[in-house]
């Protein structure tokens, strides 16, 4: 029988610690968690020396030799942490043992240097969310708040469950996004390389041979000749020129005044306007949907969601919309309002909160933009593969055109 110290926090989300007697440490962490315990930190307080206590130490073991696949984070190394420490959880496993099993597999090098500090952290006696708040750059706002909840619930692995689920989900769509545009842009690199090849090495050649002849060269002929001098001359000069338009329009897009201003000129554009506004829609239906359906309130999911939104536009409509559902509105009615939802959103959202399906509804409406989006991308993808055919087509023959046209002349004029 065993002596052990531990932190945990109630369902209510407040801190309990003590000591209690076990067989061992896992015995100790059951016994904790049919108390409805969540438990962050257990200790063994038999083993005093100092050998075993760096022996039996979480931060002792992680500092071992770990081989790293890459350093940044990618959104598949969210994803495997989430789905692994849900599952690990969900087995009865406590929090700090989840995090040194799932630390031995991290691929990431910056992933694994947060993961070590949050358990550090945890060791120390903070919360898993306040720990993991500490890394914005790796772990969003929407991973914070969900943590939090699931904490104050009692329920962390069915909310980190929830939250794998909903990465999962968001990596597939993009990842058939990005399928759907990789042929498109695959052409459009390669006709433009062979465009720049060919001006750059293709034409000085004949410029030199046409220069030779003494002969007057036709207008498109020079246009084309001087555009290929530049190039190879001021090539360094183009470089910076872009770079720095590249700096000053990040710069810009920092300014919340002109972002709005583009955003609403996105917006207004044919075509591709309703795909802007679709896809602010989906964005903000999953983020709902995995919201609510973790047991988070309306008015904070609405102020998380806000919060998380990269959209400055979506930020203001769901600010207005936050505003009315505080007073005690519907959430169907400032959704009318705003102009910006299509009726159906607004039905199956006024439905939802009737029938308390609010969140199954975000999650079809997420669902049905999503596809849309995909086949949108789809079909524009589809149409830009000949529409780019036949322009690199033209390019590519208006400069064969000019290169040959003073040859075509001499040979006519030689001819009479």
């Amino acid at each position: 029988m065993g002596r052990f110290s531990y932190i945990a926090r109630t369902k209510g989300g407040s801190r309990d610690s003590g000591t209690l007697d076990a067989p061992s440490q896992d015995e100790a962490v059951t016994i904790l968690q049919k108390k409805g315990l969540v438990v962050t930190s257990i200790i063994d307080l038999d083993r005093k020396s100092t050998e075993v206590k760096k022996k039996y130490s979480f931060a002792a073991k992680v500092t071992a030799v770990h081989k790293f696949g890459h350093t940044g984070v990618h959104s598949s190394d969210l994803v495997i942490f989430a789905r692994q420490l849900a599952m690990l959880l969900g087995a009865g496993v406590s929090l700090l043992k989840a995090l040194e099993v799932i630390l031995k597999q991290i691929d990431s090098r910056r992933l694994y240097a947060a993961v070590l500090s949050i358990t550090k952290d945890m060791e120390a006696g903070r919360t898993f969310k306040d720990s993991v708040a500490k890394f914005k750059s790796i772990f969003s706002d929407l991973w914070v708040y969900l943590i939090e909840t699931g904490e104050a619930s009692g329920n962390l692995p069915v909310v980190l469950s929830h939250l794998a689920k909903y990465l999962e989900d968001t990596q597939a769509f993009k990842r058939k996004i990005i399928s759907a545009l990789m042929y498109p842009c695959v052409l459009m690199i390669v006709a433009v390389g062979a465009v720049i090849f060919f001006v750059v090495k293709i034409v000085p050649t004949f410029s030199t041979i046409l220069t030779s002849f003494n002969v007057e060269l036709p207008l498109p002929t020079k246009i084309l000749i001087s555009i290929s001098d530049m190039l190879r001359t001021k090539i360094i000069l183009f470089i910076v020129v872009i770079g720095l338009l590249v700096f000053f329009f990040k710069r810009v897009m920092k300014i919340k005044t002109f972002r709005v201003q583009l955003e609403r000129f996105q917006l207004k554009l044919p075509v591709v306007g309703n795909f802007f506004r679709f896809m602010m829609i989906e964005a903000f239906s999953t983020t709902m949907s995995i919201l609510i359906e973790s047991g988070v309130p309306i008015i904070y999911a609405l102020d998380i969601s806000e919060r998380s939104q990269p959209y400055m536009t979506m930020q203001e409509i769901i600010g207005e919309v936050k505003t009315s559902v505080r007073e005690g509105k519907s959430f169907g009615e400032p959704l009318s309002r705003t102009d910006f939802f299509p009726p159906m959103v607004v039905q199956m959202v006024s439905i939802g909160e009737e029938i308390g399906e609010l969140s199954q509804m975000f999650k079809r409406i997420s669902t049905y933009y999503q596809e849309y989006l995909e086949a949108f991308v789809t079909r524009i993808a589809a149409l830009f593969e000949p529409l780019m055919i036949v322009f690199m087509g033209g390019i590519i023959g208006a400069m064969v055109i000019s290169i040959f046209l003073p040859i075509f002349n001499l040979a006519t004029a030689s001819a009479h």
